[in-house]
């Protein structure tokens, strides 16, 4: 994912996370809200009750890669915070894909 693509600065997470729409699940937790520009872009969380830095690196890894496969299929210029939940840590890669791409696609 480029650099381009990704929310970065706590005041930016924390803009989405307050004045976005919320979805959940059993395994993410998505908050997403429109933005000016023509590319959607992503910023990923998961929180430090998970697991240590290595855990919490490798998860994020996988879920940029799933945003990274499939992000032509939902353009529709919004920014999103994905955070990750804790039933997820059990769950093979296809069905992470499964669930994340079922919130992405519930506007």
């Amino acid at each position: 994912m480029r650099k381009l693509y990704i929310v970065k600065t706590t005041r930016q997470f924390d803009d989405i996370i307050k004045t976005g729409k919320c979805y959940k699940n059993k395994y993410f937790v998505i908050y997403n809200k429109d933005n000016n520009l023509k590319y959607d872009r992503f910023g990923i969380s998961v929180t430090k009750k998970l697991g240590n830095a290595v855990f919490r690196n490798k998860y994020k890894r996988i879920i940029r890669s799933i945003v990274d496969n499939y992000k032509k299929l939902y353009i529709n210029h919004k920014d999103y915070i994905i955070i990750l939940r804790k039933d997820a840590i059990d769950c093979d890669y296809e069905l992470l894909t499964k669930e994340l791409f079922s919130l992405l696609n519930h506007d």
